[in-house]
């Protein structure tokens, strides 16, 4: 009887710390970059409150001064959730295939997942083509960014018959889609790239994206620049959540940002970066492309 007791507490001991994994004591979502830190903490603070109030535990938000913050944060264990390019997921996969779980993306308007680079210049400036800015500076955002480096350096130089380093007189990161836009509206360079959804109207800088968020903050006129290159679509995003974490915590969450839209459309403005139809679920097939241009620019 003393030996089943005595292997009954051995168990009970062996399994507490286990237990003690289903229960969070606070939720932490990383905000990608693209923007100043106190607007994207200020544009997301309808989501942490809405999370606090689902999860019942305290919920922190971290913008990073770089795209390679959240992904360092999923990998480490250090951030539950985020919203990340596809070039990032793309990074996260091929770094540790079971730290995130795809589960949701941000569908635009008219119900598609895909958004575009955007090149842009100065309207006075003279620039309409990547022709017209060859041997000038040339401005990316981030290089763990889609749009704001991985895709324009697989498709630009195809369209240019070279390396960029060559075409241009100076190519440079700029540390962000906002200060791509900046930097170009200022003149610091005469040309870069950046995101958009791609609908709606220039001069709203479309309905959703990088150049939608600098017109509603009110540091550029739309008519001031001019689009100079566009894309092929790119994969929109994954939401993605923490592989180890709590199936309830993981449920809850995916249901309050699938639900944000009719929940709080402005809520949902704000952590879409402009109009949306709403979060929908994906997976993670949606993204083998993106991981196959990300791996073969690392070899």
């Amino acid at each position: 009887m003393k030996t089943l007791l005595a292997a009954l507490v051995a168990t009970t001991a062996l399994a507490a710390p286990v237990m003690a994994q289903d229960k969070i004591t606070e939720f932490r979502i990383g905000i990608l970059g693209g923007e100043n830190a106190q607007n994207r903490l200020s544009g997301h603070e309808c989501l942490r409150k809405y999370s606090e109030e689902a999860l019942g535990v305290p919920v922190k938000l971290f913008a990073p001064a770089d795209y390679d913050g959240v992904i360092q944060g999923l990998l480490g264990g250090t951030l539950d959730m985020a919203w990340l390019g596809a070039s990032g997921y793309a990074k996260v996969y091929l770094t540790d295939p079971e730290a995130v779980d795809v589960a949701l993306v941000k569908a635009n308007v008219d119900g598609s997942y895909t958004y575009h680079s955007i090149g842009i210049a100065r309207k006075d400036s003279g620039i309409k083509s990547l022709q017209d800015a060859k041997g000038k500076i040339f401005g990316f955002g981030d290089p763990n960014s889609t749009s704001g480096y991985l895709i324009p350096s697989v498709e630009i130089p195809s369209q240019i018959g070279g390396k960029m380093e060559d075409y241009f007189g100076e190519v440079k990161f700029t540390g962000g889609h906002e200060q791509t836009i900046v930097a170009v509206n200022n003149g610091d360079i005469a040309a870069g790239v950046t995101w958009a959804d791609g609908q709606g109207n220039w001069e709203d800088g479309y309905n959703s994206g990088a150049l939608r968020k600098a017109v509603d903050a009110g540091l550029v006129d739309m008519n001031d620049l001019v689009e100079i290159w566009k894309s092929k679509p790119i994969p929109e995003g994954p939401v993605v959540v923490r592989r180890a974490l709590p199936e309830e915590a993981k449920t809850t969450m995916i249901a309050l940002v699938q639900g944000l839209q009719e929940k709080d459309p402005d809520c949902a403005y704000n952590v879409a970066a402009g109009d949306t139809s709403g979060f929908v679920p994906i997976t993670h097939d949606y993204y083998e492309s993106i991981i196959a241009v990300r791996k073969a620019k690392s070899n």
